[in-house]
């Protein structure tokens, strides 16, 4: 992959000023020594106990993780840390792919106090504490070219992967209800869009914060939305899920993103993958 995007760029581009970095990955096989690492989303210390829900069926019910191992830490650090992001800059600056003043910026997460004991202090934050300490290499290493290395910590949305993190869906649900409820609703497109416009390219060094990190998670992390987030998580059940939350949006948020949940497809009708495609407006369905 990297001699491919190397050769591209040599040819087609000459020299990029932006690399991001954001990769979701379970696995990863480490290019020296062939081992292949396999990530984990688990507790450090001690096993850890709290909600979540299924979002498929609303079921809301307590989840138990156990805690990790020294290796299964190891791997995931070896697939989430910042070494590949490494080895991609320092491929590209050898070849002379990166223009001068180049950026790079990679994409982290820290969440709520509520997640911390399977995020922030479990295997998945010790990975992203890697590569906050990889951009600060990075960033040195840049500085020759007027260049710099950033990690943007962003607001917490729907995706395949925070799907599959344990309480993360529960909290992803009560967390769209109350920033809804006070109009800050921001998805993958607009907070890129406050990157871009308020930070990298906005007049002055990007704001960040005392860990140099650049906070898209503002708006979430506010003591108001917090607040609430937390009364609805004492209180949400089975029974007053779609009443406290919004698991409704969070389902339909989930089926867009495999090409689901779209309102003017009629998934109920016959699919023959042989006939020619229709072009007559679908009928509209409810959705979800």
């Amino acid at each position: 992959m990297k001699d491919e995007v190397a050769g591209t760029i040599a040819r087609d581009l000459g020299q990029v000023d932006l690399v991001i970095y954001s990769l979701a990955a379970p696995r990863r096989r480490h290019p020296e020594t062939g081992r292949l690492h396999q990530s984990v989303i688990k507790p450090i210390g001690a096993p850890f106990t709290d909600r979540s829900v299924d979002t498929a069926t609303g079921t809301v019910s307590d989840v138990t993780l156990e805690s990790a191992t020294d290796a299964e830490i190891e791997d995931t650090v070896a697939v989430m840390g910042g070494d590949d992001w490494r080895r991609w800059i320092e491929r590209l600056d050898a070849e002379s792919l990166l223009a001068p003043g180049a950026t790079t910026v990679a994409y982290s997460y820290v969440g709520p106090r509520l997640t911390w004991p399977i995020y922030h202090d479990g295997t998945i934050g010790r990975a992203k504490a890697d590569l906050a300490a990889c951009a600060r290499r990075l960033d040195d290493a840049l500085a020759p070219l007027g260049g710099r290395a950033l990690v943007s910590v962003n607001q917490a949305v729907v995706t395949q992967s925070s799907a599959a993190i344990p309480v993360v869906s529960l909290y992803l649900a009560l967390l769209r209800r109350a920033m809804a409820e006070r109009g800050l609703t921001q998805g993958c497109i607009e907070q890129m869009q406050r990157l871009f416009d308020e930070q990298l390219y906005a007049a002055g060094p990007p704001r960040t914060d005392a860990d140099g990190l650049i906070r898209l998670d503002d708006l979430e992390q506010r003591a108001d939305v917090q607040h609430d987030v937390m009364r609805r998580w004492r209180t949400v059940t089975t029974a007053n899920l779609e009443e406290v939350s919004d698991i409704r949006g969070y389902r339909r948020e989930f089926l867009k993103l495999f090409g689901f949940a779209c309102p003017s497809i009629d998934y109920t009708a016959p699919t023959d993958p042989r006939a020619p495609a229709n072009t007559e407006p679908a009928v509209s369905v409810p959705v979800l």
